[in-house]
């Protein structure tokens, strides 16, 4: 047995633990590790000074340094987190849905754990947090794999973690970081088949790809948000405006900022100056028409329609229906959120019917695509594919459904 299957054989082990906990002591170990987390702040914070330091000496850019470093404020807001969900309703043991069969068996959907989670990720070591109280909320252990940059102060928070939860009556291996940061040992974590049975990646592309290429265990993929705004012909150009501004520009770095703007043609020679003028700052980039239109507009390659940015950098094109712009965003789009501008309810519906996408947002910002936003309180991720879970996962996307079935003694003939 290797070292990462003994921590996942004690991570399994914990898992039971947890599915059988009540939501009191659930709920009593979130809190604990809140507490905790402010009481430690100092020594997370310092570890997670050796991280930033780290990163910077090898030149890492000032947008993922970011990410990486904690202040006084960050911890509270992770403490507050994990306060959050344990004021979450539980999912576990919910009906879902029942029924009597003719011959008198009565049949319930009962929402249920999944087991283990394994999340792996880059960079942000507030996932460990997230993660872990998600998991734990939802009846299951995390099995966690940060990335090397922020080791440091994974460690120091996963430490936390783990007192806080045996303080309340949870086994600590209900989370478990590992600590080896290899690229072999991500490969090995990613087909623990039979000791994880759900994984979530939370990162760039190239983790996606490294998951589609060597993972053997269940996965939902936390994939790419090429998000397009379809301004239409029918569109209120100011409310479209305001609506581009704030998806582009009000975090650009996350996954549901806008990625591409498409505006009618019919709107194009008014909306495109204004867009330009108000996104100061953003580098467009387009097709021919639009360039036509604003002269400062770039040249967009093929790629550019398909790239998601995560940066003040935007596509442009010119659709003549809202055809080609259904059509250009099956082209192009990543499945995660797409949005249209309109006045005309017969377009936003035919525009909510045939986009396929885990969420398709009419006349609002692309940036509602969020867990917390939609309601649920906290997410894990927004997955990108259709199987188990689609759209943000909040609690009930970390849980499975299992079939009760109680009889009077009932035999088939």
């Amino acid at each position: 047995m290797t070292a990462l299957e003994d921590l996942g054989r004690r991570v399994q082990e914990a898992s039971r633990a947890v599915a059988r906990a009540s939501t009191a002591t659930k709920d009593a170990a979130l809190l604990t590790a809140a507490g905790l987390l402010v009481d430690r702040a100092q020594d997370v914070l310092a570890a997670n000074r050796i991280d930033v330091a780290r990163a910077v000496e090898a030149g890492t850019t000032a947008t993922v340094v970011d990410r990486l470093r904690l202040d006084a404020g960050r911890i509270d807001s992770m403490a507050a987190g994990l306060r959050q969900v344990a004021a979450l309703a539980d999912p576990v043991g919910e009906v879902v849905d029942g029924w009597t069969r003719p011959n008198g068996l009565r049949i319930t959907r009962v929402r249920v754990p999944l087991g283990v989670v394994g999340i792996i990720y880059e960079n942000r070591p507030n996932v460990t947090s997230d993660a872990a109280a998600l998991c734990v909320k939802a009846g299951n252990a995390a099995f966690l794999r940060g990335s090397s940059a922020a080791i440091s102060s994974n460690k120091a928070i996963a430490a936390v973690l783990r007192e806080g939860f045996a303080k309340a009556g949870l086994p600590d291996d209900a989370v478990i970081l590992v600590e080896d940061t290899s690229r072999e040992s991500a490969t090995e974590f990613m087909r623990l088949r039979g000791l994880i049975d759900c994984l979530v990646p939370r990162g760039g592309a190239s983790l996606v790809a490294a998951i589609l290429e060597h993972a053997t265990v269940p996965y939902v993929i936390d994939g790419d948000g090429n998000c397009h705004v379809y301004v239409d012909a029918a569109a209120d150009l100011d409310m479209a405006l305001a609506i581009l501004v704030n998806a582009k520009t009000q975090r650009p770095s996350v996954c549901n900022a806008a990625e591409s703007l498409l505006v009618h043609q019919a709107v194009a020679a008014e909306f495109l100056p204004r867009a330009a003028a108000a996104l100061d700052g953003v580098e467009l980039v387009g097709d021919a028409a639009s360039r036509r239109i604003v002269a400062g507009i770039g040249e967009a390659t093929a790629e550019d329609f398909a790239t998601e940015f995560l940066d003040l950098k935007l596509s442009v094109a010119v659709v003549a229906d809202l055809d080609a712009a259904i059509d250009h965003i099956r082209r192009n789009g990543s499945g995660h959120t797409e949005a249209i501008v309109t006045g005309n309810l017969s377009t936003a519906r035919r525009f909510t019917a045939e986009v396929d996408a885990a969420a398709v947002v009419v006349n609002a910002s692309t940036r509602f695509t969020d867990g917390e936003q939609f309601g649920f309180g906290a997410e894990i991720g927004i997955s990108t594919q259709k199987l188990h879970a689609r759209g943000p996962m909040g609690l009930r996307e970390l849980t499975t459904v299992k079939y009760v079935v109680e009889g009077d003694g009932q035999v088939r003939e």
